[in-house]
């Protein structure tokens, strides 16, 4: 049981049919981007499409984040589902679980990610080698076309389709996938967020780096991205939430 929510932030690119959901339930709804949203006084911040999401969790919000159509790994309430989930913000039947960010730093630049940071080549098929160390233990060095470090929440999504296992909320880690790797019996990790560096060794193209899809920067070789904890952003969860374990397509499962 959480407290009862009065006002509610809305940001996404088609909110009108979310709006109308959530004024029809009783509660007053707030719609902007991320920054203005999060200035007003709310008890709860929902995201309409994971990009909406994403952004939000980078403000550094200090409310609860709703996920609307948003993906199984951030829990998120089908749009459909709306209204039942209205209702239980109302009555305070509802609960919130904790997200780990991890910080990217390229040397020139920190962003937060909730779902994901990557390393890719900037050009398809162009084999390029990387060095992983955590905790300063070395991981792994291999030639691939890039790598993934995901959050618990972006094991779901792309991490999953290149191998990763699906790692529930909770632990601040980060499973590590290589990326199309010039090997075919390299391991997948495991490691905990708190200090793990991955250094472009060599390069056939310019090597991206990617946090939540964006690209952000540029890895230079011999100079280590490092990935670290970056705090924690809680997201709401009811029985409408998928679950991150279900299969995409597959029927909502609640929990």
């Amino acid at each position: 049981m959480t407290r009862e929510v009065r006002r509610v932030g809305v940001v996404g690119e088609d909110t009108e049919r979310a709006v109308a959901t959530l004024d029809d339930a009783g509660l007053e709804s707030v719609v902007g981007p991320p920054g203005t949203v999060l200035d007003a006084d709310l008890d709860v911040a929902v995201g309409v499409g994971e990009p909406s999401v994403l952004e939000l969790a980078r403000e550094g919000p200090t409310v609860p984040l709703l996920p609307v159509d948003a993906g199984a790994g951030l829990r998120s309430v089908p749009r459909d589902r709306l209204g039942d989930t209205a209702t239980r913000l109302l009555t305070g039947n509802w609960e919130t679980e904790s997200h780990p960010l991890v910080t990217v730093d390229d040397g020139t630049r920190r962003t937060l990610a909730l779902t994901d940071a990557m390393l890719a080549t900037a050009e398809p098929a162009h084999i390029s080698e990387f060095t992983v160390t955590a905790n300063g233990e070395r991981v792994a060095r291999f030639r691939a076309d890039g790598i993934v470090a995901a959050t618990p929440a972006g094991t779901a999504g792309y991490a999953r389709n290149a191998g990763a296992p699906v790692i529930p909320p909770g632990p601040s880690v980060l499973a590590l996938v290589p990326i199309a790797p010039f090997a075919t019996t390299l391991d997948h990790w495991v490691v905990p967020a708190d200090d793990v560096r991955i250094t472009v060794e060599r390069e056939d193209a310019t090597v991206e780096v990617l946090a939540d899809g964006r690209t952000v920067g540029h890895a230079s070789v011999g100079v280590p991205v490092e990935l670290s904890t970056g705090g924690t952003v809680e997201l709401v969860r009811v029985p409408e939430s998928r679950s991150p374990f279900a299969h995409r397509g597959a029927e909502l499962e609640k929990l």
